[in-house]
């Protein structure tokens, strides 16, 4: 495993981490001692930056992290990022604030098992919440009442990254970004260099897409979101296969595979991809499998793709993915 510096935070973290959404809930089902399986392998593997969120599984997900740290006595070792503030109601901003941010602090710190947070993220906010300097004023108060330790945003949008790096209390990002999700690169990393911000990439398989697994008549459970917000019925369609109509994906898919080394599979190519962007601090696939953990935790060791790989990205993201997606996100 390689680590990179996660910005400002100074903290070294492994560059492939572990995303826990699959395990706290809205995958189908899942056994709680598999997700703690999963928590298990990634720090087997070399993983040490793990991402949660007090609504996966309403709490779920922190919980096992918490108690596999507790077990491995890891608490020490593993760099955990947590969000808040998805309870509240969707395009609620003026909720963004400090009695509503400690109360959720509050229970992930529970949850977790953690005096301090190491990081907490504010949970996609809505946009209008990242004009609101009271937003940030409540983390900073957070962060001297020694609560957390660093501050970061979890975004949709290019636009509220860009936003957000204004409030100096601001040191990690974390967006969606994939072959299917390019914008980031060509808006953002550079300002994120500029601003050194810790840079986290979530939802790198474009919701198992771009792992190649999928059919085209692939059925998921019904408490998948993958089934029930194909349209963004319960949150932004961005985070349900990276925004892109199934059936437009599975043919961009049909047009990757045809130039993946003999080599690699489709998903080693995707988080190479992605980690092949030296903004990246840290890329967090999610999977309830324990043996794809160790999967993904190998491409860290990958030499970098060729320039004739990253051309043909580029070339198949033009040419099915960038009308659907390129100037949503």
């Amino acid at each position: 495993m390689n680590y990179r510096r996660l910005g400002s935070t100074g903290r070294g973290v492994s560059e492939v981490g572990l995303g826990t959404w699959n395990i706290g809930g809205d995958w189908g089902d899942v056994a709680d001692e598999t997700g703690r399986d999963v928590v298990r392998a990634a720090l087997d593997a070399g993983i040490d930056f793990v991402d949660t969120a007090d609504v996966y599984g309403d709490g779920r997900s922190e919980r096992h992290i918490g108690r596999v740290l507790d077990e491995r006595e890891a608490h020490d070792d593993v760099f955990v990022a947590t969000k808040a503030g998805r309870r509240l109601e969707p395009h609620e901003a003026d909720g963004y604030d400090y009695d509503h941010l400690s109360t959720f602090v509050d229970r992930s710190r529970e949850n977790l098992g953690e005096e301090t947070l190491d990081l907490l993220q504010l949970h996609c906010p809505p946009t209008a919440a990242y004009y609101r300097p009271s937003t940030f004023d409540a983390l900073e108060r957070l962060a001297d009442e020694g609560k957390i330790a660093h501050a970061g945003v979890s975004v949709e949008k290019v636009e509220e990254a860009l936003k957000a790096v204004e409030y100096d209390v601001v040191e990690t990002v974390q967006l969606v970004f994939n072959p299917f999700r390019q914008r980031p690169a060509e808006l953002f990393f550079e300002r994120a260099r500029a601003e050194d911000i810790g840079v986290i990439v979530r939802v790198p398989y474009a919701s198992g897409l771009l792992t190649g697994a999928l059919e085209r008549d692939q059925t998921f459970p019904e408490d998948d979101h993958r089934n029930y917000n194909r349209e963004g019925e319960a949150f932004d369609v961005g985070e349900t296969f990276a925004g892109v109509p199934y059936e437009t994906g599975h043919d961009a898919v049909d047009a990757l595979e045809a130039h993946v080394p003999d080599d690699l599979s489709l998903a080693e190519l995707t988080l190479r991809w992605i980690l092949d962007h030296e903004a990246v601090s840290t890329v967090i696939p999610g999977t309830t499998s324990p043996e794809h953990v160790h999967g993904n935790a190998v491409v860290s060791e990958l030499p970098p793709l060729s320039n004739r790989v990253h051309g043909v990205v580029r070339d198949v993201y033009e040419e099915y993915v960038f009308e659907h997606v390129h100037h949503r996100w």
